[in-house]
């Protein structure tokens, strides 16, 4: 399927492309994105799809509105913790898509910069697994979906970037505390390469993308392969158990 196809097939990603370079805002009509099932969904057949399309020489992602993603967990309203309804059967799907979206977006083959606009509140791994990783001064960045909040072990994925990209001791510091770092503090800590004023974020993005889209296909697709492939490598060993585990901690939940 070619980006003419594709392009406006989904109601949560604005698509444009020039020159090879594909930018890919996340939102939600037109605001922040506001993370949901169907948010998920779209992103694992997105991600595909323009992975598939070797039109797609290098990929900017970024969100629209003040926050990249929200919102926070709200522990007593979590829609897992109070329905009676679910069973392993009914909560594999949901698991299954959590797997293929970060894979699907571990699997493109071109490089990624990430535009963080605002605070990412909710699966900042997608941004942080990026090759170059830009950030307004207004973003942060933080595990709202899991232990310290949600009351739900981290095997989606993010416990793996996170203790990929900072180390065991702070990664696991962060999550289990909820820590939330500054655009100021990831930069510090490696997670960040850059950060600037909210208006100059995607132009230096895409000066970027510009000077990689100058080499050859066969050389970024391949330098992307070598650059990601500890953190897909870890994915592949662990983030089925981990997705395990995380569903025990649901189904096992008192106040199901």
């Amino acid at each position: 399927m070619n980006f003419a196809q594709y392009h406006a097939s989904f109601s949560r990603i604005e698509m444009t492309r020039r020159e090879g370079i594909l930018l890919m805002r996340l939102h939600n009509e037109g605001q922040s994105l506001h993370w949901d099932m169907e948010a998920q969904q779209q992103f694992i057949r997105a991600f595909e799809l323009v992975g598939s399309d070797r039109e797609n020489r290098v990929i900017i992602l970024t969100g629209a509105g003040e926050d990249f993603s929200g919102p926070r967990v709200d522990p007593d309203r979590h829609q897992f913790f109070h329905d009676a309804k679910v069973t392993a059967t009914s909560i594999d799907p949901l698991l299954y898509n959590a797997r293929k979206m970060l894979m699907n977006l571990i699997n493109i083959e071109v490089p990624i910069i990430a535009a963080v606009n605002g605070p990412a509140k909710r699966h900042c791994d997608l941004v942080l697994s990026a090759d170059i990783v830009l950030a307004s001064e207004q973003a942060s960045f933080e595990d709202t979906a899991h232990f310290h909040f949600g009351s739900i072990v981290p095997g989606d994925g993010i416990s793996i970037v996170f203790t990929q990209l900072l180390g065991l001791n702070r990664a696991r510091y962060l999550m289990l505390t909820g820590q939330v770092l500054s655009a100021t503090e990831a930069k510090q800590l490696g997670l960040v390469s850059e950060i600037l004023p909210a208006e100059k974020l995607l132009d230096r993005a895409w000066q970027l993308a510009e000077q990689l889209a100058k080499k050859s296909d066969m050389l970024l697709r391949n330098t992307r392969s070598v650059l990601i492939q500890p953190l897909r490598k870890a994915l592949q060993d662990d983030l089925r158990y981990f997705l395990a585990l995380e569903s025990i901690g649901v189904l096992a939940h008192p106040d199901k």
